[in-house]
C-alpha cells in the first residue's frame, strides 16, 4: 500500500505566510527609498517572488500600505517592551527604545501613509494606542525616578523620532543613519532632568498630534 502523502496544507499555509512577510517587508524597504509610489513590480522583485503572488496576498496598494503601517508600528512597540522589560535604568530604557525606533524608518514612512488609507481603521488606532501606552510607560519611568524632565509626553518624543529620522529632500538613505544617531543623542541629552529650561508650549500627546493632523 502506498504511504499517505504528507501534510501538504500545512507546509503551504507556511510557504504564503513567509511570502506575505517578504512583500511586506520588501514594500516598507521600497516605500522608504523609492516614496509611496513605488512600482508593486518593483515590491515583487524585492520580495523575490512573482506578481501574481503580491496581489493573491493583498488586493491593491492601500492594503499593502495598511499591512506595512500595521508591521512598523507593531515592531516599535515591541521595541519599546523589551526596552523596559531588559533595561533596569529608566533613562538607559529611555535612550534604547529611541535609537532602536530609528531603524523602523518611521520619519520616512509616516508622511507617506497617512492619507493612503482609513486612519480610524480599528486595527491601525488599536495598534497606535497600544504603541501609546508602552512609550507612555517607558516615560513615567524614567520621570518617576527623576531622570527625566516632567514637561515631554509621548508625542514630543514621536515628534523628534519621526522628524529626525525622515530624510532630507534630494538625500539618499544610505548613510544617513550616521547623522540621526548623532542629533538623537542631542535630543536625548536635552531630555535629562533637571531641566534647563522651560519648554514653549504643552507635551504633546499622541492624541492632539492626530488631531492637529485632521
Amino acid at each position: 500500500m502506498d504511504a499517505a502523502p504528507g501534510p501538504r496544507p500545512v507546509r503551504l499555509r507556511a510557504d504564503a505566510t513567509r511570502n506575505r512577510e517578504r512583500i511586506v517587508a520588501a514594500a516598507r524597504e521600497a516605500i522608504v527609498e523609492l516614496g509611496p509610489d513605488v512600482p508593486l513590480d518593483e515590491v515583487a522583485r524585492r520580495a523575490g517572488v512573482g506578481n501574481a503572488t503580491l496581489y493573491r496576498h493583498f488586493a491593491d496598494r492601500a492594503d499593502l500600505v495598511r499591512q506595512v503601517t500595521l508591521s512598523v508600528v507593531a515592531r516599535t512597540v515591541k521595541r519599546a517592551e523589551d526596552a523596559l522589560a531588559e533595561e533596569p535604568d529608566a533613562f538607559a530604557a529611555l535612550c534604547r527604545f529611541v535609537l532602536e525606533a530609528t531603524q523602523e524608518r518611521i520619519g520616512a514612512l509616516c508622511p507617506l501613509l497617512t492619507d493612503v488609507f482609513d486612519r480610524q481603521d480599528p486595527a491601525v488606532v488599536s495598534q497606535v494606542e497600544r504603541m501609546e501606552r508602552s512609550i507612555g510607560a517607558i516615560l513615567e519611568r524614567a520621570q518617576s525616578a527623576g531622570l527625566l524632565r516632567a514637561d515631554i509626553a509621548v508625542g514630543d518624543v514621536m515628534v523628534a523620532v519621526t522628524q529626525l529620522t525622515r530624510p532630507l529632500p534630494g538625500v539618499c538613505c544610505v548613510g544617513f543613519d550616521r547623522f540621526v544617531h548623532r542629533h538623537l543623542q542631542l535630543f536625548l541629552d536635552g531630555l535629562r532632568a533637571p531641566a534647563r529650561s522651560v519648554l514653549a508650549g504643552n507635551a504633546a500627546t499622541l492624541e492632539e498630534l492626530k488631531a492637529g493632523m485632521s
